[in-house]
C-alpha cells in the first residue's frame, strides 16, 4: 500500500461531500476518490441488510482503485456496516463518521444531555446512543429521525420559512421538555444536515452547541494514516479528486457543489454502476 495512493471516501448521495471538504481541509497533500451511490439514495431509509450489501459494493469498487485507506461518509452506512467492512478489508484504515461523533458530542457536553438528529435508519440502528453511552455511561441521549432535513438540503432550501418550520417541528420535542432535561448538544447525524446547521441553530437558541462529524473524522483520519506510516508526504504529487456516481451526473455536479463548498468540474466525474 503506497501513501501516495489516494483516500477512497463514500455515501449515499452528495452529503458526504462535507465530509470530504473537511478531510481536504485537513489533508492538503492528499489525493481522494470520493464514491456518491446517487442511484440508490438515501440509504436512511433502507433496511440494515440492504445498507449493508450496498455499502460491500461501494467498498469493493473503491478497493478496486487502489485506495490506502476508506472513510465511510455516511452516518447509516457507517452504523450498519463497519463491522462487515472491517472484516472484509482488515489491513485496510477504515474510519467510519459516527464515532468522531460521538466523541466530538460527549467533549461538547456540560449536561451530559445529547439529542442526535439522523435518518430513520440511524436512529433504529442505535449506533450513536451506544457510541455516546460507552464514552460517558450516565450520559442522557434522545434520538430524532429527520428525514425531511435530506430533502430540503438536496433542494437548496437551507433557510426560509420552510427550513424553519420544518426544523421547528423536528425540534419541538427536544426543546419543550423544560430546562433540566433539555439537551445541551445537538449531534447532526446524517452529512446532508450540516446544510441546515444555521437554521437548525437558529431553532435550537443559545446555549444549545450543534456537533457534526465531519472535523472530528478529519482529524481521526489523519491520526490512522499517520500511525500507518501513509500520510502523503510533502515532496508528493499535486492531490486530486476524483468522483464516481451511479446516476444522475449533473445533479452530482450542481447540488453536490453545495455541499463541497466550490464547483464540481464534470469532466472529474464518472458514471459507474455497482
Amino acid at each position: 500500500m503506497l501513501a501516495s495512493a489516494p483516500i477512497g471516501v463514500f455515501d449515499s448521495g452528495v452529503g458526504g461531500l462535507t465530509v470530504l471538504r473537511a478531510l481536504r481541509a485537513q489533508l492538503p497533500r492528499e489525493s481522494f476518490i470520493y464514491l456518491g451511490d446517487t442511484a440508490r439514495l438515501p440509504y436512511g431509509t433502507k433496511s440494515p441488510e440492504t445498507v449493508v450489501r450496498y455499502a460491500v459494493q461501494a467498498a469493493d469498487a473503491l478497493v478496486a482503485r487502489g485506495i490506502k485507506a476508506l472513510v465511510v461518509a455516511c452516518n447509516t452506512a457507517a452504523a450498519a456496516a463497519l463491522p462487515t467492512l472491517q472484516a472484509r478489508f482488515p489491513g485496510l484504515p477504515l474510519i467510519g463518521v459516527v464515532e468522531p461523533g460521538a466523541r466530538a458530542a460527549v467533549a461538547a457536553s456540560r449536561s451530559g444531555r445529547i439529542a442526535v438528529l439522523a435518518t430513520e435508519g440511524t436512529v433504529l440502528g442505535g449506533a450513536y446512543q451506544q457510541s455516546i453511552l460507552r464514552l460517558q455511561p450516565q450520559a442522557q441521549v434522545s434520538a430524532m429521525a429527520c428525514q425531511l432535513f435530506v430533502a430540503l438540503a438536496e433542494e437548496g432550501w437551507m433557510d426560509g420559512a420552510v427550513a424553519d418550520a420544518t426544523a421547528r417541528r423536528y425540534l419541538a420535542p427536544l426543546l419543550e421538555t423544560g430546562e433540566a432535561v433539555r439537551p445541551d448538544v445537538i449531534v447532526l447525524g446524517c452529512t446532508h444536515f450540516p446544510a441546515l446547521r444555521t437554521v437548525i441553530a437558529a431553532v435550537a437558541g443559545e446555549g444549545v452547541q450543534i456537533v457534526d462529524s465531519a472535523a472530528t473524522t478529519a482529524k481521526a483520519v489523519a491520526e490512522q494514516l499517520a500511525a500507518a506510516g501513509l500520510s502523503a508526504a510533502a515532496t508528493s504529487s499535486a492531490p486530486e479528486v476524483r468522483f464516481l456516481a451511479t446516476d444522475g451526473l449533473l445533479r452530482f455536479i450542481t447540488v453536490g457543489a453545495r455541499f463541497l463548498g466550490e464547483d464540481i468540474p464534470a469532466g472529474d466525474v464518472e458514471l459507474i454502476d455497482l
